[in-house]
């Protein structure tokens, strides 16, 4: 008598039938940007009139150099104040910050969430091949979250 081998009934592979939310569907890709060698009182009144905290600094080739927020322009005015500095002879190069996390536009729109929770950023820029093509914020994953729920979450 031969040995039989007995395979049970195999489960089948449940794929997800969603297609990912990626980053590059809820980016914004008309950004207010910053050059190197604008003035920090121009900056505030840009960040105040449009109403944002920050943003990408580009060289004129469009390529990521460095962001400016509004944690930097905060170091600023408590230098100003404590140091006898006047706000308005410094430049985005002087505070900006060129350690710039970006994310890929290819990256699911729940590893950007998870990446927000790691990093406490507000925004991450997104380029491709150094060049600026748009920017996710938090406010952009939310977003893309409900209309998530509204079509695949029950």
């Amino acid at each position: 008598m031969g040995i039989k081998s007995f395979m049970g009934r195999r489960s089948e592979v449940k794929e997800d039938k969603r297609e990912a939310i990626r980053v590059k569907d809820y980016m914004k890709r008309k950004l207010i940007t910053f050059s190197i060698d604008q003035s920090i009182n121009e900056v505030m009144e840009i960040i105040l009139k449009q109403r944002i905290t920050g943003g990408p600094v580009t060289d004129d080739n469009g390529n990521l150099i460095g962001i400016i927020s509004d944690t930097d322009l905060m170091q600023v005015i408590g230098d100003s104040r404590y140091h006898n500095m006047p706000v308005g002879d410094r430049t985005v190069g002087d505070l900006m910050s060129t350690q710039v996390a970006t994310i890929d536009a290819e990256a699911d729109i729940f590893d950007a969430a998870g990446r927000f929770l790691k990093s406490g950023h507000r925004r991450f820029p997104v380029t491709e091949n150094g060049k600026l093509i748009g920017q996710i914020s938090r406010m952009d994953v939310i977003i893309a979250a409900t209309n998530l729920k509204k079509n695949h979450w029950r």
